[in-house]
């Protein structure tokens, strides 16, 4: 699969015709371990000499066709799944850090990573020093003697922030990066290839994109990604189970058709936006006007994503009065999906960040996230439209 296209490989990488029935799509092994041959076998096994299974908590047939196809489209050594995306944040940072050490993290992130930085690891000596992570200089001038990571989203959680990673993996000194493209998926970035060591995804959102599976990958070379395997996996226990592995895997096949509708209509619906006296401010990389657009449109591939934020104008009472007025998107957390979801950030998804922290991160009060699905560009419209109206009405 290595010489084929992206489409082929979302499609066909880690699949196999099951050699016992035929079956096209890998069979989903509910076993929670695995027969050993012999004493010798089983000692090889767990010796690392011998691949093999053991038990399901390790490894997986279907969890592994799963981990398989998106090490394919990262372009990545290895690739390890989880039970969620929190859990391959949390192993991809416990699998790097020690206490005593320092993590530079962007100031825009997904609020539970935000949490798991400032609180648990906190807990255990780890201190994390936030900046703004549009500005590699910014980053540079945070690192310290014992900074081991430096922790990105990009585009970030909710803002549509755009560090360049290139720029930043160049300024870091070889300090270990560790980059969430979820907002993305590998369809839109792949930034192994830009220096970034390992990349982690909430594969519940565009990687799966039907909203019915929760799961979590980690991707990057081989070595990285067996320490976070042994840490996330084998002893905190963040297996993925086979029957979401098998969802997920389903999802994928279709990644590309699937982006390629929600981006472009994600484009036309900030464009739109964006003209509208009733909106404060549009964030979307794919506006020429983005801080991060020259940046993203170098660093992404495919168009600029299926996420957008725009921001009501009246603050939290007009955002609260327009997301009680849609009717065909739906209320809800989670991204990715073929429905179109929104959310109101200082409410929801960012609630358990002060006003202070959400102000520094820029996520406004009426910010509203939007997450594009495939249905017809025009018929979301209208129900922004009118959403909006509401809003302005008071």
């Amino acid at each position: 699969m290595k010489d084929a296209r992206f489409d082929t490989r979302a499609v066909h990488a880690g699949d196999a015709p099951d050699p016992h029935t035929g079956a096209l799509d890998p069979p989903v092994v509910l076993a929670s371990a695995y027969a050993f041959d012999d004493a010798a076998d089983a000692a090889a096994q767990f010796e690392g000499t011998r691949p093999g299974h053991i038990y399901t908590r390790w490894r997986n047939p279907t969890v592994r066709a799963f981990e398989q196809k998106v090490a394919a489209l990262e372009g990545a050594e290895d690739c390890v799944a989880l039970a969620s995306g929190m859990a391959a944040v949390h192993a991809a940072l416990l699998a790097t850090l020690s206490a005593g050490d320092h993590v530079v993290a962007a100031e825009s992130l997904y609020a539970e990573t935000g949490r798991l930085l400032r609180g648990t690891l906190a807990r255990f000596g780890v201190v994390t020093t936030f900046v703004d992570a549009t500005d590699p200089a910014a980053i540079e001038a945070a690192l310290r003697d014992e900074t081991r990571v430096v922790y990105l989203e990009t585009p970030a959680n909710p803002t549509l922030a755009i560090t360049d990673v290139a720029e930043v993996a160049r300024r870091c000194g070889g300090r270990t990066i560790i980059v969430d493209s979820t907002f993305a998926t590998p369809y839109h970035q792949t930034l192994l290839d830009r220096g970034a060591h390992l990349v982690v995804h909430s594969a519940t959102k565009g990687l799966c994109g039907h909203g019915d599976a929760v799961g979590g990958v980690v991707v990057g070379d081989a070595e990285r990604v067996r320490r976070v395997r042994e840490e996330g996996v084998r002893t905190a226990g963040g297996a993925l189970s086979p029957l979401n592995a098998m969802l997920l895997a389903r999802g994928v096949r279709t990644l590309s058709v699937r982006m390629e509708r929600a981006s472009r209509s994600a484009a036309e619906l900030a464009r739109r936006l964006q003209g509208d006296p009733r909106v404060a401010r549009v964030h979307y990389p794919g506006l020429t006007d983005h801080p991060g657009h020259a940046i993203a449109a170098d660093q992404m591939r495919n168009g600029f994503g299926a996420l957008l934020a725009f921001e009501v104008e009246g603050g939290r009472a007009a955002g609260a009065r327009c997301y009680d007025a849609v009717e065909l998107v739906s209320r809800a957390v989670s991204l990715g999906d073929v429905r179109t979801l929104m959310t109101h950030a200082a409410s929801t998804t960012h609630a358990s960040w002060t006003a202070e922290q959400r102000a520094t991160a820029g996520i406004a009060d009426g910010l509203m996230r939007l997450s594009v699905g495939i249905e017809d560009v025009e018929d979301l419209w209208a129900d922004l439209d009118r959403a909006l109206s509401s809003a302005s009405s008071g």
